[in-house]
């Protein structure tokens, strides 16, 4: 029975981090490495560098559930995390997992070197303070203006690879900065009353739901154009497996986009939804692939 409880309780501890979440982001920053790295990979730093991003990651959730609490009470997708279901008390337990792990998280990324200690920082403090403290509540720009804390994992592995900022780095991590939009405003208009039910101000509340459409169908479109790009900037980094990944992964993303344009609807941004993370793993499954054959 002891022992069942345990793992009952570092079940729910490790749901508070919110894993579906960074799960993807440590894929991205892992991906960044790869592409960062050239002909040469440490697969032993590339991990070090991914569970930076997994820590930081997994705290910044921690901690961002604990400040939203209140708020996911109040929505019906969200109601059961383990902070607004009781499932942890004291409710401060949460904000302590959440330091301890974005602590490490830093830790290790400046241990790594300052240009990844910089994009570590930048990512928790886009996401908590921007996004989470600031803006959620009281714009529909929210997403737009924590969209970079989405790219941050990204510029953490490639510069704790290459110890620089490249073009392709910038274009990778603007990879990850458009796919939040498409992939964000689709949720939210799947659950528009949550999101009004609790005052937050997401773009598919505020405006009409055929301009919230037009708007997600739009960064699906840029988000197809920017990663199809970095070819032409970099076609021997980028060669043709990546090109025909990202354009067949694209053109159905295309048409998901073009038809919820044409014909919108929620359950059409629904699927739009689920696949713009399959999507994203493609992209960077490429990348990885490409890097590794060069």
């Amino acid at each position: 029975m002891k022992v069942e409880y345990l793992f009952e309780r570092m079940r729910v501890y490790y749901s508070v981090t919110k894993p579906r979440v960074w799960y993807l982001l440590a894929y991205t920053a892992f991906g960044g490495y790869i592409a960062g790295s050239g002909t040469s990979v440490d697969l032993v730093k590339a991990l070090v560098s991914t569970i930076s991003v997994i820590l930081a990651s997994a705290g910044s959730e921690a901690i961002a559930n604990f400040i939203e609490k209140d708020i996911d009470a109040l929505m019906e997708r969200t109601r059961n995390r383990p902070l607004p279901s009781g499932k942890i008390k004291p409710e401060w337990k949460a904000l302590v997992l959440g330091f301890i792990l974005t602590g490490l998280g830093v830790y290790v990324a400046y241990l790594i070197n300052l240009l990844a200690l910089i994009f570590i920082l930048v990512g928790v403090i886009d996401y908590l303070v921007i996004y989470v403290m600031l803006s959620k509540k009281k714009t529909p720009l929210n997403i737009i203006l924590g969209s970079v804390a989405g790219g941050a994992p990204t510029m953490v592995g490639y510069v704790s690879a290459a110890n620089e900022i490249t073009l392709d780095s910038i274009i990778l991590a603007g990879i990850v900065v458009l796919w939040i939009p498409s992939h964000i405003w689709s949720l939210a208009l799947r659950y528009k009353e949550d999101y009004m039910r609790a005052g937050i101000p997401m773009l598919p509340v505020v405006i009409s739901e055929d301009k919230a459409i037009r708007c997600i169908s739009s960064t699906a479109i840029l988000l197809t154009v920017f990663s199809i790009s970095i070819h032409f900037i970099n076609p021997f980094k980028y060669g043709y497996i990546y090109l025909a990944s990202v354009i067949v992964s694209g053109l159905i993303l295309l048409y998901l986009a073009l038809k919820l344009m044409y014909k919108p609807s929620r359950k059409l941004a629904w699927k739009m939804f689920k696949y713009t993370s399959p999507h994203l793993a493609v992209i960077y499954t490429a990348i990885i692939i490409e890097s590794i054959l060069i």
